[in-house]
């Protein structure tokens, strides 16, 4: 009755969710660089949470444009894993308990979009595309 091969759809809503999925995680890296939307700025930026705040604002916003998508996707599950193991599980086993499921679940999106790269309405989409030209 219902079907899934709406090949359009799927396209649209694979951009959609790597676009806000990084305007969404830019916002964490904003927080600790510039103590936007109530966040505390860090003093350091080769702190842990200074280097936390270039990768989430910077790469959210690569992950926006969809640029250099694997790499930066690949880096970003990378430091969500890291995040959720060193500062959130050690506290308790479940993810809702520990307060990481934000982290799990930003870890898995961007092993997502590692694996599937970022979609046709992308810089890195649009190079492909001029380079098959």
């Amino acid at each position: 009755m219902f079907r899934h091969d709406h090949a359009g759809l799927k396209e649209l809503t694979h951009n959609a969710l790597r676009i806000v999925a990084g305007f969404l995680f830019m916002q964490h890296g904003a927080q600790k660089l510039f103590g936007a939307m109530g966040g505390n700025q860090v003093e350091d930026l080769m702190s842990v949470m200074g280097i936390a705040g270039i990768l989430e604002f910077f790469g959210g916003l690569l992950m926006m444009a969809g640029l250099l998508t694997g790499p930066v996707a690949f880096l970003l599950a990378g430091q969500m894993a890291v995040a959720y193991f060193w500062r959130h599980a050690p506290n308790a086993f479940w993810p809702i308990v520990n307060r990481g499921e934000l982290a799990a679940f930003y870890s898995f999106t961007w092993l997502y979009f590692f694996a599937t790269g970022p979609g046709k309405f992308s810089v890195d989409g649009w190079l492909a595309s001029r380079k098959a030209e």
